[in-house]
């Protein structure tokens, strides 16, 4: 039989994979093969909770392959050096792979693809991550979108559900091949120090099986009442799919299969498959676009006038020490779980790029760091749509007020006693703003910042100033 290397990457999974599928459709033995090579990926590297994910995930997937007489190869780089060797010494005659959309990794995987080619393999990519490539979807003049709710009707209106597809129970054993044994986890993605991300796994399963297992427990209890739901800090009334998702755990063709085929509300199902649409959306803009990685996509946000980034500053946002609470309740779920409620996130943004006037590259940067869920196109396009630089972006003079916005979707104060257990015991109207009640706030929590970082009214009106100012030199 002949061999196919299966190169394993944000795909960590054995159903609906399409290179697997194909490897085995064509009657190779599949190679799977996992190769770290972090340094690849440019200014965008995965971050500290990324890492601390992918490494259970490949355990996971690991495993499973051994339950199925194969196993995982798990290799460090050169991609490209090492898919050679491993090609000349197991004899394969193709290299397949689902693609990735990282401008980086588009070009690296591109000169990969040339080079194996140009060697005489086979080398084959395939979509294992969206509903339609991004190069798919385009304007009636062929042009690529900018706005979300024409893209999202066109790609409805175009949109087939691809069969889905199950692993065998049994795979072929790369020993077939002679591959080599590859490298323990330990080397490829090093064990976080003890106790760093305990609070990570007590709501997460990282793997293949973890994900189904959410997949089924929101179609079960979170998908009806999806629309109001899930802005609601204190309930679980979101999917928590995201980080699975983005690791390729399960498919985005199984999610949408199952979501459609639920019986619950039209409203609930619609609302749900336009977050995925969003998810489609910021791969179509990133393809298309790929400076928005590191810069506006808006050129008339060039010269707005940003504040001078303190380090003091950051420091007291990263640790959830603004003196605002459900800013500081975000930023301690995010440092202890991974994971922040996606209101909550829109909400964060808004503190940093208006009432701060940062540039969206600070809070985007210390996400990408800290969240599970760290996708390059999601991340950056959910900073500039909250800073009102990016596509389909909120305008710059939109700025969240995060009182009124706690007082809303967290009502009882339920989220933020969770996360700031200091502030549990305040009454709700000091709850959400302890700066109004300092009597209160200094005999029931003395610990907690006496005063905003900045002043929200001050903060609010200087953004517009900003804003006002740049206006007025465009057109002066």
């Amino acid at each position: 039989m002949g061999v196919a290397l299966v190169w394993f990457r944000d795909d960590l999974r054995l159903d609906d994979h399409p290179a697997l599928r194909a490897a085995l459709d064509r009657g190779l033995v599949p190679v799977p093969v996992y190769i770290h090579a972090p340094d690849e990926e440019g200014a965008w590297a995965p971050g500290a909770a990324s890492d601390a994910w992918r490494r259970r995930s490949l355990a996971a997937l690991a495993e499973a392959l051994a339950q199925r007489g194969s196993r995982l190869l798990m290799l460090h780089g050169p991609s490209l050096g090492t898919l050679q060797a491993l090609a000349a010494l197991t004899g394969a005659e193709a290299v397949l792979w689902n693609r990735r959309y990282e401008p980086h990794i588009e070009a690296r995987d591109t000169r990969i693809k040339r080079q194996l080619r140009q060697a005489g393999l086979h080398a084959e990519s395939f979509n294992g991550s969206l509903l339609f490539e991004p190069w798919e979807i385009e304007t009636k003049q062929g042009d690529p979108y900018r706005v979300f709710t024409p893209f999202w009707k066109n790609a409805l209106a175009q949109w087939r559900l691809r069969p889905l597809w199950e692993a065998s129970a049994r795979l072929p054993s790369p020993d077939q091949a002679g591959a080599p044994d590859g490298r323990h986890l330990d080397a490829i993605v090093p064990e976080t120090r003890p106790d760093w991300d305990a609070g990570f796994w007590d709501e997460a399963t990282p793997g293949e099986a973890g994900a189904r297992a959410r997949l089924q427990a929101f179609l079960a209890h979170g998908l009806e009442g999806y629309a109001q739901a899930r802005d609601r800090m204190a309930v679980d009334g979101t999917s928590r799919l995201s980080a699975h998702l983005h690791f390729g755990e399960v498919s985005v063709q199984r999610v949408a299969a199952a979501v459609l085929a639920a019986e619950v509300p039209a409203p609930d199902r619609e609302r749900f498959l336009a977050e995925l649409g969003w998810r489609e959306f910021a791969h179509h803009v990133m393809h298309h676009y790929p400076h928005v990685v590191d810069q506006d996509l808006d050129p008339r946000m060039a010269d707005f006038r940003w504040a001078r980034p303190l380090r003091t500053t950051l420091d007291a946002w990263e640790r959830g020490r603004t003196g605002v609470p459900i800013i500081d309740a975000g930023m301690r779920q995010l440092w202890q779980t991974g994971w922040m409620h996606n209101r909550v996130r829109m909400i964060v943004a808004s503190w940093v790029t208006k009432h701060l006037r940062l540039h969206w590259r600070h809070g985007a940067r210390w996400f990408w760091d800290t969240l599970v869920d760290a996708d390059l196109a999601n991340n950056t396009q959910g900073w500039q749509w909250a800073a009102g630089t990016g596509a389909d972006a909120a305008p710059y003079f939109r700025v969240f007020n995060p009182v009124s916005q706690a007082m809303k979707f967290d009502p009882q104060g339920e989220y933020i006693a969770r996360w700031l257990p200091e502030l549990a015991a305040l009454p709700l109207p000091a709850r959400f703003a302890p700066w109004e009640h300092p009597d209160l706030l200094r005999r029931l929590a003395p610990r907690y910042p006496r005063q905003p970082q900045v002043d929200l009214a001050q903060g609010r009106a200087a953004a517009l100033e900003a804003f006002a100012a740049l206006r007025a030199g465009r057109e002066g």
